[in-house]
């Protein structure tokens, strides 16, 4: 899986970063199982690079939006992109702040939250699993932008989204 291509892909240094096994056990704990709608969501992280996150969503019936079609809710989409800005967003301040131990960079995240969100459906969701991949466009003191992308098992995008999250 190629991350989502942006102008700062060249940055070597936060692709240098490797996070402390107790960072990211920490952080699939809250995301996976401590956010609850993630868990209704059956969203599971794959991946955690300060440059791009992604994770996975296997369809369900609990997931379902078009019961003739077997589509996947445009609302599960909206809400697995939303979850992954803010997790794009969650690793990115743990990539700034490397020099706090795991737990004191866990504890960042809990004035971490949306201000906007645009979702674009581009095709019918309908596959066994999605994946989804996002990314921090640029990480302020106060508000971060991301970009994110919500793509089928055969690797077609089938949504895109862009979010505006309050980090302080």
């Amino acid at each position: 899986m190629t991350p989502i291509p942006h102008a700062s892909a060249g940055n070597t240094a936060s692709a240098a970063i490797e996070f402390e096994p107790e960072f990211v056990v920490g952080l699939k704990t809250l995301f996976e199982e401590r956010i609850s709608f993630n868990r209704v969501l059956g969203l599971k992280i794959t991946s955690l690079k300060p440059e791009c996150v992604s994770a996975r969503i296997t369809m369900g019936e609990h997931l379902i939006g078009h019961y003739a079609h077997n589509r996947i809710h445009g609302g599960v989409i909206s809400a697995g992109l939303d979850a992954m800005g803010g997790l794009a967003v969650m690793v990115a301040i743990g990539a700034r702040h490397m020099d706090e131990s795991p737990l004191q960079r866990l504890q960042r995240f809990s004035k971490l939250g949306t201000i906007d969100l645009r979702v674009d459906y581009l095709r019918p969701g309908i596959g066994e699993y999605f994946e989804l991949r996002a990314e921090v466009m640029r990480l302020g003191s106060r508000v971060a932008s991301t970009r994110m992308e919500f793509l089928g098992a055969d690797g077609k995008l089938l949504s895109t989204g862009a979010g505006a999250y309050i980090v302080s």
